[in-house]
């Protein structure tokens, strides 16, 4: 006869038996009436190594373009000195225009600097012969004044004197604003001069800051002018992002400074990135935002407009964890199936970060706890069980 018949059958008679009978038989019933009520799996709540990481995608672009465009406009290219994908410095020469007109130009602008400085010393020289014979004629006046109070000279000659000394007050008058404006003439034509020069100089296209050549669209013999296509685009300092779509409910646990860790297509190993910036806008359509992670690390393979897959690390804590499959569902929200001593209880919890087959539990269970490891799955709260301690999933 079977173990589980002849149980039974004990059980069955038991109340007919002597006591110390009945304690016998209740006493060899412990390992056997357990070994039949259902085996459970249990899981233990423990501190587990949790992060948060958001997995996002988007394409590789320059951190910050700088457009080349000519200072001087007119003139034909006559040298290009870098070429794409070229490394360049800052105030590196990239390209050389015709020198040809300004330097005509330059020569005019010296010959009206001569003639001005000329034109300076004769209003110098008419001034101060204006002044002398300004002064002459007042000696004159005054000395005729002199006269005619004495009676030896007449009144016409008095008034000729007079009006003598007034126009050559006017005279000095006239040649000191002559001289003015040759002084006046001469500042014009050093500006004149200084801005040939400062052209000439802008002859040489130069680098406005470091970094790599990423188009070039100046070709020899055509017309610099600034409208249009630039003539170079440089990657400052050869920095890379990515610019990575994020959905919006992930969006606010991004800040920067987060680390990141980059894939790409084609490229072997994983590069290092960090948030540089969350942009403040959300698409409207597509409801996805903007993430800009930069490249730590120099890679030569990285280009841009290549498609790059990104794991950013949003938090990373110590708590108490359970495997995903504890966790239920319920109309007021997360649940799991707590066991103590063998009995099933459903308790209700809040849960944080969720990290491969693991998931933090901030509130409603204490370490060392015991949870059915799927929950729901074969019991109800209430209900007695072996509980079968699961591998350790949780540090």
């Amino acid at each position: 006869m079977r173990p589980t018949l002849i149980l039974a059958a004990l059980l069955a008679f038991a109340p007919l038996l002597p006591a110390q009978a009945q304690e016998a038989v209740a006493a060899e019933n412990i390992p056997e009436a357990a070994s039949v009520l259902p085996a459970i799996t249990v899981s233990t709540v423990g501190l587990a190594r949790l992060s948060d990481r958001i997995i996002t995608s988007g394409l590789i672009a320059a951190v910050e373009e700088v457009q080349v465009a000519p200072l001087v406009e007119g003139q034909p290219l006559d040298q290009l000195l870098v070429d794409v994908g070229d490394m360049v410095s800052e105030g590196q020469v990239l390209a050389v225009l015709s020198r040809t007109t300004l330097d005509l130009q330059k020569t005019e602008s010296a010959a009206s600097l001569a003639a001005a400085k000329s034109a300076i010393a004769q209003a110098e020289a008419q001034l101060v012969e204006a002044q002398t014979t300004r002064d002459e004629a007042q000696r004159v006046a005054d000395r005729t004044t002199k006269l005619r109070e004495q009676g030896t000279a007449p009144q016409a000659q008095a008034d000729t004197a007079r009006a003598n000394a007034l126009s050559a007050d006017a005279r000095v008058m006239v040649a000191t604003q002559g001289l003015e404006s040759a002084r006046a003439q001469l500042a014009l034509a050093e500006a004149r001069l200084e801005n040939v020069d400062l052209m000439l100089s802008r002859t040489e296209v130069k680098a406005p800051v470091a970094g790599k050549i990423v188009a070039r669209n100046a070709k020899i013999g055509a017309i610099a002018t600034a409208a249009g296509q630039p003539m170079f685009v440089i990657t400052r300092d050869a920095a890379l992002e990515l610019r990575a779509d994020v959905a919006e409910t992930d969006l606010l646990r991004l800040a920067p400074g987060q680390k990141a860790l980059l894939r790409a297509v084609g490229m072997g190993g994983v590069l290092e990135g960090t948030l540089r910036l969350v942009e403040p806008a959300i698409d409207p359509v597509t409801r996805l935002g903007r993430a800009r992670i930069t490249v730590d690390s120099d890679n030569v393979s990285l280009r841009t407009g290549m498609f790059v897959e990104a794991e950013i690390l949003a938090a990373q804590s110590e708590a108490l964890a359970v495997p995903v499959t504890a966790i239920g569902s319920t109309p007021d929200g997360a649940s799991v199936m707590r066991v103590t001593d063998g009995i099933v209880e459903r308790v209700a919890v809040k849960t944080g970060i969720r990290d491969g087959g693991l998931v933090e539990i901030t509130e409603g269970l204490n370490q060392g706890d015991l949870v059915v490891t799927k929950a729901g799955a074969f019991v109800r709260p209430g209900d007695r069980i072996n509980p079968v301690p699961a591998p350790a999933a949780v540090n």
